[in-house]
């Protein structure tokens, strides 16, 4: 015990027994019992304190672990959902769109232009178009007098 032997804890004994005296023996190894399981608990009560704190340290990693990992996260969320971006997006695609409708416009005006001259082209090679109805003729009353 505590790195002594028998012998030494005899000495000690002695001078406690000459110190102390028959009477007042039992009530000091009492005491010192006591003072023994006190100091034992306190070591024990620093020995679950530290777990405590290593259990602690752990966890505080762990936290700022899933802290970091909600910070990205939110961050990624906030790209995604950042008006400004999504306008300047939905700008670009606006742009877009419209520089497509513009190419199918002029191309269309440029087959227009074609389709025109076409037309102008064919009308001067056709006759002119007479209107054709399916109602008789009156005759003139000249025609009908006998002479």
């Amino acid at each position: 015990m505590f790195g002594m032997g028998f012998t030494e804890i005899m000495i000690i004994a002695v001078i406690a027994i000459l110190f102390l005296g028959p009477e007042k023996l039992p009530s000091a190894m009492v005491d010192i019992a006591k003072f023994f399981r006190s100091a034992k608990r306190t070591i024990n009560s620093v020995k679950d304190s530290l777990e405590e704190e290593m259990n602690v340290s752990e966890i505080k990693q762990e936290a700022l672990a899933y802290k970091k990992e909600l910070l990205e996260a939110s961050n990624e969320v906030k790209k995604a959902t950042d008006i400004s971006d999504v306008t300047t997006n939905l700008t670009n695609l606006n742009n877009d769109v419209m520089e497509h409708f513009e190419d199918e416009d002029e191309d269309e005006e440029n087959d227009d232009v074609e389709d025109e001259k076409k037309e102008k082209k064919s009308v001067k090679t056709q006759p002119e178009a007479q209107e054709i109805t399916f109602q008789k003729k009156k005759k003139k009353k000249e025609d009908n007098i006998d002479v």
